[in-house]
């Protein structure tokens, strides 16, 4: 089993080469992050010291461990796929795993006392550096399994984490990403026996006597202080920038300009389907969690209405809680859209797996109500059969290829139909002096006749209520 999960024969990260289409831009990013990635069989011992800022890491070897209790040995591979994906966007090399089916996990070692020997015996045999469990390992159980594998431990979350501070940009998502960190290491910290102690007294403490007495706290309670004093000061700077973000948004509901907003699967193809709809050159990568800042790109539907588009981060089974938290703030994007586009990976082994999955997150955002549209995105790489089935679970969907550009113009309609449409009919002449009106008109109304007249600019067209209240004002009398 382990040996047809490694294979990866499906459409997932080592599946298939990418290649930027043209729709994608110079892809400048990509390449500054190629730059730094971590090379297989690169040694880090160098014999000339001159050489030490040109050298690249090696890669990190790992072994897998996974356990599940629920479904049946098709969703066990596809999650160990998955979390191979996920090592392998880290900057690993996974040479082997385990598997093991339990009715619940070890509360010892998560795996039970038999497979963990062998998942040592598996690790001293391929010289591994790291284990990664596939689930969310206590912090007593993380330090038995070291214990008996004698290398790193880490689980999935641990492993989501690390990939989000690699790729996080912006001032803001370093912020949210180093906020879910210490949330996560909080509850995790350990001491190291004596020294880490800072309580001592009297002379049996070591014989130091009089002078030797600590403040009266430990090592570890310190740094648990430093931890929740550093989580308050990135929750007021995330707070802080709330503002910015409001004010653009309020921009654009000043301006009645409607918002899409994007949202799937992380490595189904959003920010491909961006740059393929307004050439965005938004950075892609055939990669787990490839981009996670926010991108917002004006567009136009096919008869000239202007709306937006905002690219968000994607979601992956079981996402980290603390990630879903720090990142709230950036899915107020979606809350606040008057369309989603639900992104879907078609070519995926388990697409039905990855719409509950995103449905999941989003139930959690508070007052969610904005329509769905689901793109079946890489439509090339999915059997024709597996489109059909696809299209026939989901009402309101679409199958496209951002690569190829198959099915983009029938999105585009789509998404055209599903925006607010303009209710209130005008038919006035507006003066030469307020053409910003007739601007107006163009971008976010639906222009049905317009003659220029000697007076002003004769419109009939159908606007919102609050620029039919404008030009009312404005109109020739």
């Amino acid at each position: 089993m382990m040996d047809r999960v490694l294979s990866r024969g499906d459409a997932s990260i080592s599946a298939v080469t990418y290649s930027s289409s043209d729709s994608d831009g110079d892809q400048f990013d990509l390449a500054d992050r190629h730059a730094l990635r971590r090379v297989d069989g690169l040694s880090t011992e160098l014999d000339d010291v001159t050489e030490v800022e040109y050298r690249e890491l090696r890669l990190e070897n790992v072994v897998l461990a996974g356990l599940f209790t629920t479904g049946n040995v098709t969703d066990a591979e596809n999650s160990m796929r998955e979390l191979a994906a996920l090592a392998e966007t880290a900057g690993s090399t996974v040479l082997d795993g385990v598997m093991q089916r339990r009715a619940h996990p070890d509360p010892a070692t998560f795996l039970g006392k038999g497979k963990a020997l062998e998942l040592a015996d598996l690790v001293a045999e391929v010289g591994a550096d790291t284990v990664i469990a596939d689930g969310q390992l206590g912090p007593s159980q993380r330090r038995a399994l070291e214990d008996i594998v004698k290398v790193k431990v880490i689980d999935r979350t641990a492993l989501i984490l690390d990939i989000f501070a690699q790729h996080a940009k912006s001032r803001e998502g370093k912020a949210q990403v180093e906020l879910a960190q210490l949330e996560y290491l909080l509850p995790r910290l350990r001491g190291w026996g004596e020294s880490m102690s800072r309580q001592a007294g009297g002379r049996v403490a070591g014989g130091a006597g009089i002078g030797s007495r600590g403040p009266g706290e430990t090592k570890i309670e310190l740094d648990r202080r430093r931890i929740r004093t550093r989580m308050a000061k990135l929750r007021r700077e995330i707070k802080e920038m709330a503002p910015s973000r409001a004010a653009k948004r309020a921009d654009r509901y000043r301006r009645d300009v409607p918002a899409v907003a994007i949202a799937g699967y992380t490595n189904a193809g959003k920010s491909s389907l961006l740059n393929r709809l307004t050439r965005a050159g938004v950075l892609v990568e055939n990669a787990l969690f490839a981009t996670l800042d926010p991108t917002v790109r004006r567009a136009q539907t096919p008869d000239g209405r202007e709306f937006t588009f905002a690219d968000t981060v994607g979601f992956v089974r079981h996402l980290p809680h603390e990630l879903v938290e720090a990142f709230r703030s950036t899915l107020e994007e979606v809350a606040d859209a008057d369309l989603l586009l639900h992104v879907v990976d078609a070519g995926h082994p388990d697409p039905e797996g990855q719409i509950q999955a995103v449905r999941e997150v989003l139930s959690d955002i508070e007052d969610f109500d904005v329509p769905e549209l689901v793109v079946f995105n890489k439509a090339d790489l999915a059997a024709p059969e597996t489109l059909a089935r696809l299209r026939s679970q989901v009402q309101d969907s679409v199958a496209v290829s951002a690569i190829t550009g198959e099915g983009i113009e029938e999105l585009r309609e789509m998404i055209a139909e599903r925006l607010p449409q303009p209710t209130e009919e005008v038919d006035l002449v507006v003066p030469y002096t307020r053409g910003d009106l007739v601007s107006r008109v163009h971008t976010t109304g639906e222009m049905i006749s317009e003659e220029f007249e000697e007076n002003g600019t004769h419109v009939h067209a159908r606007v919102d209520g609050r620029l039919a209240a404008e030009l009312d004002e404005a109109r020739v009398r």
